[in-house]
């Protein structure tokens, strides 16, 4: 994500060469989604970078390959993901393990997920992303779910989309994120100390940020709690992101003074012709 275009010259200098990249994201947030490792599984030598253009206290959250999760469903993928872990082991205690699942798997498909999840190496945390509407209309399909992962030490990771699905589409972008993105109820329960939100907004700067301030609430309760939460503000675009999701850090704080402070980014020269 930290190579998306629009951010060259707004949020990253757009000098930066590619290896660069990641650390001056850093500056923005400290912590990252791997969507990438979803795709392919990179280089150790890959990831190697990554870990040395960020500090002690930045976070990633790694999703599981595809081919475990969607073409496999979570069975006989013990060479793919020997593979993948040995990938980003470079990463240590600051990866989370992200498995998001497709929106065909079910509550039928739970004990799957168990035996996937206690497979696991016991020092790596990990997360669950269900998309099955099953798992959210049906109380008894939560609380198995629910169960599974409280048992595997996993997190539940809501992606909350109930703020872009209030009105129809008005751009190209929304257009492309109405026919692909889940829509589900919004869900705010925690089962670990360390819960990750996802969070899809609108173009406008105004619903967005409108959108958000229940989530404001929660995780300023986490922080009350001891919890240390990691969101994740999305918008059909992303140009505006890094911006949007210090806002919302803000917004927290103001309700958590004592949470710390965002680092401060690079500064970005003007692009030069020469």
């Amino acid at each position: 994500m930290w190579t998306h275009k629009a951010w060259g010259g707004r949020f990253l200098a757009p000098s930066l060469a590619a290896k660069e990249r990641l650390r001056a994201y850093a500056g923005w947030c400290n912590a990252v989604e791997g969507n990438t490792t979803f795709y392919a599984i990179p280089a150790r030598e890959t990831v190697e970078t990554w870990a040395r253009q960020t500090g002690s206290g930045f976070r990633f959250v790694v999703k599981v390959p595809k081919v475990v999760t969607h073409e496999r469903r979570l069975v006989g993928v013990e060479s793919e993901m020997r593979a993948f872990l040995d990938a980003i082991e470079p990463l240590g205690e600051r990866a989370v393990l992200w498995t998001q699942l497709p929106g065909s798997f079910g509550p039928s498909d739970v004990e799957a997920l168990g035996r996937f999840l206690r497979r696991l190496p016991a020092d790596r945390r990990r997360a669950v992303e269900v998309r099955h509407p099953g798992f959210f209309a049906d109380a008894g399909s939560a609380a198995s779910l629910e169960g599974v992962l409280a048992g595997a030490g996993a997190e539940w990771v809501p992606f909350d989309t109930t703020v872009f699905f209030q009105s129809p589409p008005t751009s190209e972008a929304e257009e492309d994120a109405w026919g692909k993105k889940p829509r589900l109820p919004r869900r705010t329960r925690a089962l670990t100390d360390q819960p990750i939100v996802r969070y899809l907004g609108r173009d406008s700067v105004s619903e967005t940020v409108d959108g958000w301030q229940p989530w404001t609430e929660v995780v300023a309760e986490w922080l009350r709690e001891g919890r240390t939460p990691t969101v994740f503000l999305h918008t059909p675009d992303n140009d505006d992101a890094p911006a949007l999701a210090r806002r919302f850090h803000d917004d927290v704080r103001a309700l958590v003074p004592d949470l710390d402070a965002l680092p401060e980014p690079e500064p970005i020269e003007p692009a030069t012709l020469f």
